[in-house]
Order: C-alpha cells, then sequence, then structure tokens
C-alpha cells in the first residue's frame, strides 16, 4: 500500500512535469511562430519564383546584371561591346529613330557586318510611324546595303485595321550569345538630351552575362522567324555561360497568341507578395483592374505603396489619366510622387528589398492585354537596393500628390483625367 507522501510526492512531480511539458510548448510555438513569421517576410520572392517555375519560365541563378541608370549609360555601355562582336548582334526594338544615336548604331552595326559579324534587326512598324523621326525607305535602303538585315514587324497594311492592335514594344539587343541588353530605352538621342517640349526624359535598362541570355536569344528567334520568313537556328546561336556569376534572373515574355496572361500575372502576383514596401515608377501609369485590386489589397494589409508619376509625357491626356488612376490610389492610402523635371519614362517596380523588375512594359492595358513586351525580374538586393536609391533621389525632385494639390487642378483637367481614363485601353 502506497504511503501518503509517495503519492504526494508522485502528485507534486506529475504536476511539475505538466508545467515544464507546458512551458516547452509554449517554447517551441513561440519559435515556430518567429519562424513562420520570418517565412513570410521572406517569402515573397520564393512564392513568385515558385509561380514562374510552374509557368514554365526559366529562373535562372547564374547571371551577371548591370543596371544602366540612363540613356547615357547605356549608349555608352552599349556602343563599345558592338564594336567588338565577333559572331552576331540581334536588335528588337519598338523604334529606331533617325537621329544621332541610331546614326552612330548604324554605322557601328555596318562596320561589324563588314567584318563578316551577322547583324539582324527589327522593329516595329507602327513605332516607327509614329515616331517624329522615323526609318523611311531611304535609310532602310541604305542600311541594308551596309550588310544589316532589317525587318518591320507586322507593317500596317490599311484599311486593315486589326494590325495596329498587337504591336512589338520590347527593347532586346543580344551580342554574340554572351551578352545581352533588355529594359525601356530605345534608340533615341532625346534619352540623353532630352525634349524641349517635355524636358529630361529619364528610363533604366539593364546588362545581363549569364544564362538569361538564351532566353531573351529565344525571344528574338521566335520573332524574328516569323517576321523574316528566313528561319534561324536558335541552337547556332547559344553559348556555354561560365559558372561565375550569382544573380538570380527570371525573364517573362508577353506575346499576344503565346503568353497573353502571364506578365500581368507575375505583376499581381508580385503585389500580392508584398510584405513592407512597393515602389512603382511607370509612365503611362493607368493599371488594370487586377493590379489595382491587389495595390488596394496591399495597402489595406499595411504594405507601404510608394508611385512615381510624371508631370509631362509624350502622348497627349496620359498625364490627366494618371493623375486620375493615382488620386484614387492616393485616397486608398499610397503615396504619390509627381516627377517635374521632365518624363520619367521607366518601368520599374520594387518589392520589399527582395526583387525587383526592369523591362518594357507599361502598367496599362495596352501593354499587358495587346502588346509584345519582356520584363526581366531580378531577385537580388543589390539590384533592388539600386533602383529603390534611385527612386529616393527622385523623390527629391518630385512633388507629393496631396489632396490640396488635387483640388487645384482645374475642373476641366480632372474632367478630361477621368474620360482619358475611361478611354484610355481604346488610345
Amino acid at each position: 500500500m502506497e504511503s501518503p507522501s509517495l503519492r504526494a510526492g508522485f502528485f507534486a512531480f506529475s504536476y511539475n512535469m505538466k508545467l515544464f511539458i507546458s512551458a516547452l510548448l509554449s517554447f517551441v510555438l513561440a519559435v515556430v511562430s518567429v519562424v513562420s513569421v520570418e517565412a513570410q517576410n521572406l517569402s515573397g520572392d520564393s512564392a513568385l519564383i515558385a509561380y514562374l517555375s510552374e509557368q514554365g519560365v526559366p529562373v535562372t541563378t547564374n547571371n551577371m546584371v548591370t543596371l544602366l541608370k540612363s540613356g547615357e549609360e547605356k549608349f555608352n555601355d552599349l556602343l563599345p561591346l558592338i564594336a567588338s562582336a565577333r559572331d552576331y548582334i540581334h536588335l528588337e526594338y519598338f523604334n529606331f529613330r533617325n537621329d544621332s544615336i541610331a546614326g552612330l548604331l548604324f554605322e557601328a552595326l555596318a562596320e561589324r557586318a563588314g567584318h563578316g559579324v551577322e547583324v539582324r534587326a527589327l522593329f516595329d512598324d507602327f513605332g516607327n510611324m509614329s515616331n517624329n523621326r522615323p526609318l523611311k525607305e531611304k535609310h532602310l535602303k541604305k542600311i541594308r546595303e551596309s550588310g544589316i538585315e532589317i525587318h518591320a514587324f507586322d507593317p500596317i497594311r490599311f484599311p486593315y485595321l486589326n494590325h495596329i492592335f498587337h504591336r512589338d514594344h520590347r527593347k532586346i539587343i543580344v551580342i554574340d550569345g554572351t551578352i545581352a541588353y533588355v529594359g525601356g530605352i530605345n534608340i533615341a538621342d532625346y534619352y540623353i538630351r532630352g525634349l524641349p517640349s517635355i524636358g529630361e526624359w529619364r528610363d533604366m535598362h539593364l546588362r545581363i552575362e549569364g544564362d538569361a541570355v538564351d532566353h531573351l536569344q529565344n525571344i528574338f528567334a521566335s520573332i524574328w522567324n516569323k517576321v523574316s520568313k528566313r528561319k534561324i537556328d536558335c541552337g547556332k546561336y547559344l553559348r556555354r555561360h561560365a559558372k561565375a556569376k550569382d544573380k538570380t534572373v527570371a525573364i517573362v515574355d508577353r506575346e499576344p497568341h503565346k503568353l497573353p496572361k502571364l506578365l500581368r500575372e507575375t505583376y499581381v502576383r508580385s503585389i500580392a507578395s508584398a510584405q513592407k514596401q512597393i515602389r512603382i515608377v511607370n509612365p503611362y501609369f493607368i493599371p488594370t483592374r487586377r493590379i489595382r485590386s491587389e495595390l488596394k489589397r496591399a495597402l489595406e494589409r499595411g504594405v507601404k505603396v510608394e508611385i512615381m508619376i510624371s508631370a509631362k509625357s509624350d502622348v497627349k491626356f496620359t498625364p490627366d489619366g494618371v493623375f486620375h488612376v493615382a488620386n484614387k490610389l492616393r485616397k486608398l492610402g499610397a503615396d504619390v510622387y509627381v516627377y517635374e523635371p521632365g518624363f520619367h519614362h521607366s518601368k520599374v517596380m520594387t518589392i520589399d528589398s527582395l526583387f525587383c523588375t526592369v523591362g518594357s512594359a507599361n502598367l496599362d492595358s495596352r501593354s499587358l492585354y495587346c502588346d509584345y513586351e519582356v520584363n526581366a525580374f531580378i531577385f537580388d538586393e543589390q539590384i533592388t537596393g539600386d533602383i529603390a536609391a534611385i527612386f529616393e533621389s527622385d523623390k527629391t525632385r518630385s512633388f507629393m500628390l496631396t489632396s490640396d494639390v488635387w483640388k487645384k487642378r482645374s475642373k476641366w483637367r480632372r474632367f478630361v483625367g477621368s474620360i482619358a481614363y475611361l478611354l484610355y485601353p481604346f488610345l
């Protein structure tokens, strides 16, 4: 028979063990909770990488990425590399403006073609027509005589107006399969000099070296084969890349009849993944309904949303439509900055400090529902931080869109903005 003292000791031991186990479980749950929070903070890039992989988009880790912060930086970087090309140069642009920069470019390309380098170039026919200094037949004849193959994407033939809808808005260069350029900068001297009616013309671009170059080459080859009717064997133009780089890059393409939803869904999922901060610079900021809804949800969960728009634009009525939608987001809690010195043509976005995108796509219906576009998504804190630093610097040359600023806009400008907002998908 158990003694009272043994029974009391057993109960005391059991009670203390329960306290110990309870405390241990509480500690484990607290650790798990902290780990879970940390995982959520770091899951934005992982979640997007997983989504892109599911969609068949290669996410490559062997890349070197250089952020080119202006048109001057791009052309200073590009022209010497063209001069040293040995095998081939492929270019795909919305337009080549017939000016001093294009003259230097085609001169350098012709010199390389004269040394046996294969040079192929594409431009969008509508982009060329909408340019105030287009390439005319006499210019194209001279370019072709220099040994450069050049074609217009989907020439517009009236009265077949359907040709105006799906335009090639990409900006891609691939040199020897080892170096590629992608971003928002066309070939025009106003990216350096600006325009009298607008002021400076701000934009950004990327130089990429490594495995992601192959995917830009594949995009070019696909459209070249379609346009030129002279099929090239893409395998001939791919290269083996040295394993000495560490930037993770995904090239997200938009092709209207092949990958129509991929780019806009990638934007939506990027915004949805944000935990702390979203920064957006976009020249024609009239985003689709889903992107606006996702920005609203981000604000509701406490994410800081900062948007930079331009006071001026190269497209009539655009600033009014942009101000209209930006003011709606401002009233929901977004910080909106209006860039004053000129036209901020950059198409960039950062998510927290984890990843960013630079490319050709505008956050509007035309880019995300109609055109051929390409963006690089870079999963790297350094490049993301560099873009964030540019954003912070550009704030000092901007003013905030506030309630008072909005009220100072005339009723006519506000009315025009509401109409431009409604009609923008059709403009």
